[in-house]
């Protein structure tokens, strides 16, 4: 039986040799938003390890967007030429360069993980003062967010557009819009963190507003030719918050608005919440968004082994399987997993004699 792992997938103007997607993750390694030899390597060798698809990490669309000190930007035109070596090296090896643009919102102004991840105050060094739709922090550590007032609100679309824009300049063929993991624009959609009484909260229509703002105003500076994806957390998993039948709408409304794919992914609103994570617990989110909404969707959560990842594409669960945590394990996952399923995918030849 031939992999179908390892079919093309076309997507407007884009043609995908395979259905593996590098997800974005956060490498906490930057200086004032500019990519560096760390990125070059780790997103370089992603590339030369087969992946149809790489995702840049969360890239913050303004200074205060981003999660840490040290996330990767592009709020400044200074930010693309860094970026713009890395695509070129993607894109020689047979990979496509994709990015995911993101506000972090209230979640802002934090720590990286390896020195604990705890929120940094507007006072202390390094430290700003986050933005969100209402005044509720993440948790009671983190900075209480100002509420940002529609000024605020047109602003952060202008953001996203901008580094849309500079994400084409330097050499980006796929867009992300991050509207999950408790970011800014998953912020709005939940009830749980937006409390506002104007048109962008209360009702669902109010709620998705802003996320459709981002994708309408990107999609109209987007070239036509090239996808946008958009990724969203499918549950809060939490009572009263965000749900699936929120997302398959939102879903429909993104595709009327010009969203190629959807990346379903959950969670992260809201600490505490109990999520009944294994292998595979996302990708029903993926089936039902992809069935019902009618448009393409990416699988992620615990996907790791070659014949789970076949299966998810064959049998029509999701069009794409996007690759975290096995990624950092093992960046040849892709040739690996074509020697498991019989599929004829080449090495770059300065790699052959290791097949031997």
């Amino acid at each position: 039986m031939a992999s179908v792992l390892f079919t093309p997938l076309k997507l407007r103007g884009l043609t995908l040799k395979n259905r593996i997607v590098v997800s974005p993750m956060c490498q906490y390694s930057s200086e004032d938003g500019f990519a560096n030899d760390w990125h070059f390597v780790h997103l370089g060798t992603r590339a030369v390890g087969g992946a149809g698809l790489i995702i840049f990490e969360a890239t913050a669309v303004e200074a205060i967007g981003r999660i840490s000190p040290q996330d990767l930007g592009l709020w400044k035109d200074e930010h693309i030429a860094p970026l713009a070596r890395i695509t070129r090296f993607i894109h020689q090896h047979g990979s496509v360069a994709g990015i995911q643009l993101a506000h972090a919102g209230r979640k802002a102004s934090t720590a990286p993980p390896w020195e604990g991840g705890a929120p940094i105050a507007p006072t202390e060094k390094n430290g700003w003062k986050p933005v969100g739709p209402s005044p509720i922090p993440f948790d009671p550590e983190h900075t209480v967010p100002e509420a940002l007032d529609e000024a605020g609100i047109q602003r952060v679309v202008r953001a996203f557009v901008d580094s849309a824009e500079r994400a084409r300049a330097a050499g980006f063929r796929q867009v992300e819009i991050h509207a999950a993991h408790g970011y800014l624009l998953h912020e709005f959609l939940s009830p749980l963190s937006n409390q506002r009484t104007d048109r962008y909260g209360g009702s669902f229509e109010n709620r998705v507003r802003l996320t459709r703002e981002v994708v309408q105003a990107v999609r109209k500076r987007w070239p036509e030719d090239l996808p946008l994806f958009v990724r969203i957390s499918a549950t809060d998993w939490a009572e009263g918050g965000w749900n699936l039948d929120e997302s398959v709408a939102l879903a429909k409304l993104l595709k009327q608005d010009g969203a190629d794919l959807i990346d379903c992914s959950s969670g992260a609103l809201v600490p505490g919440v109990k999520i009944p994570a294994g292998p595979g617990y996302q990708t029903p989110f993926a089936e039902r968004i992809r069935k019902e909404a009618g448009i393409a969707t990416g699988a992620v959560g615990f996907i790791r082994a070659a014949l789970q990842a076949d299966h998810i594409v064959r049998t029509e669960q999701a069009d794409l399987v996007i690759l975290a945590r096995e990624l950092l394990r093992d960046p040849y996952w892709p040739l690996h997993a074509a020697r498991e399923l019989h599929a004829k995918v080449p090495w770059p030849p300065q790699y052959e004699r290791a097949q031997d």
